[in-house]
């Protein structure tokens, strides 16, 4: 049983977790293990196996063996709708423990963490009601002279295996096990190994008090090179889903193909945010601000490219400057706390070395940059403001996952959009105007799969989210999110009472 985390965070002895499959808390086939710290300080409070290929072997046949049960499969819709609610019940009753339990993982702020966690059951929610209009459709066909009957059923696909990175992990596994739940499917889950223990905390819970049976939702914690290679690659696999990097993603996607396996893919981005001189500043700046320091910019959809129209560009930049001195670090389990630490050690010097990297290049460090010497641990990096960056440094074209924002300036509408467009990634942008026919030009001509208008960083359950180009393949969330786990079977029945001929179609 796992200890109950609505409890003090400070703790002294290590926990250790064990895999959650077919219902049970199980014991690897291996005795090697993952450390998981708080990246606020560096300690290290619970650790978990590196799965095995036996072990993701164990949670396949669980899932299959629940996918073919009556105590899943033979579910009504209605029954299955009912489950989904019980979900979001427990959600709801655990909010604050779960909350606890990923900022301790990943040091976002326990603010944003408890919101999030209050919220989440409305996706299951939103999904049960979709479980008994999963429906297919009568087509008029004249084969036979209008004598034959041709409909199509919406099936579930069968076992998921899903892949989560460690920024926001309840969340990211919700996009993609409501919208498998309510289709039928069953699921198997690699947490990223930075942040598996929420994860399996909230698969406790499901078997516990949702009446979810045995095997259908199952957590494998690991290192993507084994454990998640294992599950990428299985033959009793028949759906990938993957959310994290472009460059893993694009193995996953040939991986699915080699099989082939429909899949998922939600990866990187590096979002435009366009300030025109019609916007309000002191909005477009909070925008701004939330589009890249909040959740510590470790976030796909960030607004890392600031492109600021060179009328309000100086103007802009002070006030930017000025309020990233004021954003308050520190322990993100403190509610006062605006911004936390990056999550990991190796994720702090790769957005340091791309600082470094803009500075050799010519860009300038307006703020930012360092590690404050008055918080503990080595994760702290101050909110960074980048200006004189060219769209063509890579800080502006490759993905860092922290908190730096590259200015860059722009004389007029039509290059603007030519500049934004001109990226390998298309998942997010905003636009900063009160010119609402400049706002329609700017929606139809960037290629981004979300664009927010005087806002930034807005999602919901009944909303689509995915990319273009590099940024994923597929929509999450909303009715698209449903379609992703569902397959289309074609029925021909005849009613003229012979076969038609053996050399002829129809």
């Amino acid at each position: 049983m796992v200890p109950d985390e609505s409890s003090d965070r400070t703790e002294p002895e290590l926990r250790e977790y064990n895999s959650f499959i077919d219902g049970e808390f199980r014991e690897s086939s291996t005795e090697d293990r993952i450390e998981v710290e708080y990246p606020y300080d560096g300690t290290v409070w619970a650790s978990v196996p590196n799965g095995t290929t036996e072990d993701v072997d164990d949670a396949v046949r669980a899932a299959r063996r629940a996918f073919e049960s009556d105590a899943w499969g033979g579910l009504q819709p209605s029954e299955r709708a009912a489950v989904l609610r019980n979900v979001a019940d427990v959600l709801d009753d655990h909010a604050e423990e779960l909350g606890k339990l990923e900022t301790r993982q990943n040091g976002k702020l326990i603010r944003e963490m408890d919101s999030q966690m209050r919220g989440l059951g409305e996706w299951y929610r939103y999904y049960a009601g979709f479980c008994d209009k999963i429906e297919g459709r009568v087509i008029p066909v004249e084969n036979k002279d209008g004598k034959m009957i041709n409909y199509t059923r919406k099936e579930p696909l069968g076992v998921v295996g899903a892949i989560t990175p460690w920024n926001s992990p309840l969340l990211l596994l919700t996009f993609k096990l409501a919208p498998a739940l309510a289709a039928g499917n069953t699921f198997v889950h690699k947490p990223s190994e930075l942040t598996p223990v929420s994860a399996l905390r909230f698969a406790e819970l499901l078997s516990a008090e949702a009446d979810l049976p045995p095997g259908v939702y199952n957590v494998v914690p690991g290192y993507g090179e084994e454990t998640g290679r294992a599950l990428a690659e299985h033959d009793d696999v028949d759906k990938l889903a993957f959310t994290g990097s472009t460059e893993v993603g694009r193995q996953i996607g040939q991986q699915a193909m080699s099989k082939p396996v429909p899949v998922s893919l939600e990866l990187g981005g590096k979002s435009p945010n366009i300030v025109f001189p019609s916007a309000d500043l002191d909005n477009a700046i909070n925008g701004v601000i939330k589009g890249i320091f909040a959740a510590t910019g470790q976030t796909c959809l960030a607004g890392s490219r600031v492109f600021v129209h060179e009328e309000v560009v100086e103007e802009f930049v002070d006030r930017l400057v000025e309020r990233a001195a004021a954003v308050k670090l520190g322990d993100p389990m403190d509610p006062k706390t605006e911004m936390g630490p990056v999550a990991f050690r190796d994720q702090w010097e790769k957005v340091n070395y791309y600082v470094d990297l803009a500075e050799d290049k010519g860009a300038t460090v307006a703020f930012g940059g360092d590690q404050p010497e008055d918080l503990p641990g080595e994760c702290f990096i101050r909110p960074t403001v980048l200006t004189d960056v060219d769209n063509d440094m890579r800080v502006a074209r490759e993905e860092i996952f922290g908190p730096v924002a590259s200015v860059i300036t722009f004389p007029d509408e039509e290059t603007v959009i030519e500049q934004a467009n001109d990226s390998e990634f298309g998942l997010a942008a905003g636009v900063w105007t009160n010119d609402m026919p400049q706002a329609f030009r700017l929606i139809e001509a960037l290629e981004a799969g979300t664009v927010w208008v005087n806002e930034y960083r807005t999602l919901t359950y009944s909303s689509p989210f995915g990319g273009y180009k590099a940024s994923g393949l597929g929509r999450e969330n909303g009715e698209e999110g449903l379609e992703e786990y569902v397959q289309t079977k074609s029925v021909w029945i005849d009613t003229a009472g012979e076969v038609s001929s053996p050399f002829k179609l129809g």
